[in-house]
């Protein structure tokens, strides 16, 4: 059990982004001092090579640092997990090493604890905890994990291998997309979902992750970023099916100009959108709300 007044720090190394959350303890609950977000590709083309490159690895070693460095500089207890970008690279062992040398240890994440994670980031959270039952969509650079949670017990968990950085369907360097491309890119997903689940079991659905924030902040061009803003707002499936045409047919450049965007966003925004809406579809869910936190913020209560 937390001390008052004590503060820790966790750092979400994901295959996209990188996360850090610091909060201090209150008594009853973690008030949150600082929640960042930067775009490192840490798995960047890891599915095709099967490594980490070279270049994906100093970006992120140099954000751990600096995410670390934060956490101390706010008196806060920093811990550092990786997640499906580590799971999958040969080389993750070399990562590890080299995060361990430079005075940020680095853990992998089950996906697993990820998915049961993020669960209880919602289900704790004030804004959410009425909804019964309640499933969560959450959406990575290289995995998309499904859970719902009824009457207080998980009753389905599951991490998908489909995620922001890259669908075989669409090749790295394909920015722009047509009809037929989204169409195969919908297959493949739809594929990978591989399922589609019961009616009237899923509740209301809550999406986590920077591409169901960053359609938010785009729609209501929140600039700069306000998380209070953002959490809890609604998405509805009409708008996000309009957003991923939308924005597939943007060029990167055109999306970096979005008011509202992320800096760096701009190359996997359509992939999270055409994830989110092809996630709903499976579910069978006309929408969702959107939530800033993330399994980040359930594991500051563990030691």
């Amino acid at each position: 059990m937390p001390k008052v007044g004590e503060r820790r720090a966790v750092i979400d190394v994901g295959s996209n982004s990188l996360l850090l959350v610091v909060a201090e303890w209150n008594g009853s609950e973690w008030i949150e001092i600082a929640d960042t977000s930067e775009v490192t590709a840490l798995g960047k083309n890891t599915k095709r090579t099967g490594n980490l490159s070279e270049s994906s690895m100093q970006r992120c070693l140099v954000a751990m640092r600096n995410a670390w460095q934060r956490a101390e500089r706010l008196n806060a207890t920093p811990r550092a997990f990786a997640t499906m970008a580590a799971r999958l690279a040969s080389n993750a062992e070399e990562f590890k090493e080299r995060a361990n040398r430079q005075g940020t240890p680095v853990e992998v994440l089950s996906a697993d604890d990820e998915a049961r994670l993020g669960l209880l980031s919602v289900c704790t959270d004030p804004t959410f905890a009425t909804y019964n039952p309640i499933t969560i969509i959450d959406i990575g650079g290289h995995s998309t994990e499904i859970s719902t949670m009824h009457n207080d017990t998980p009753v389905f968990q599951q991490s998908f291998a489909v995620g922001t950085l890259g669908l075989a369907s669409l090749p790295a360097d394909q920015h722009v997309c047509d009809g037929p491309d989204l169409l195969r890119a919908s297959k493949e997903i739809d594929d990978k979902l591989g399922f589609q689940y019961l009616k009237d079991r899923v509740g209301t659905v809550v999406a986590l992750g920077a591409s169901a924030t960053n359609l938010i902040s785009i729609r209501d061009e929140i600039t700069p970023w306000n998380p209070k803003r953002v959490h809890g707002a609604y998405l509805d499936f009409e708008e996000i099916s309009k957003f991923a045409a939308a924005l597939a047919r943007m060029t990167v450049e055109e999306r970096a100009k979005l008011p509202g965007i992320e800096p760096g966003r701009e190359f996997t925004i359509h992939i999270g959108a055409l994830i989110l809406e092809r996630s709903l579809q499976a579910v069978h869910s006309l929408g969702c709300y959107v939530s800033t936190k993330g399994w980040r913020h359930a594991m500051l209560d563990f030691d």
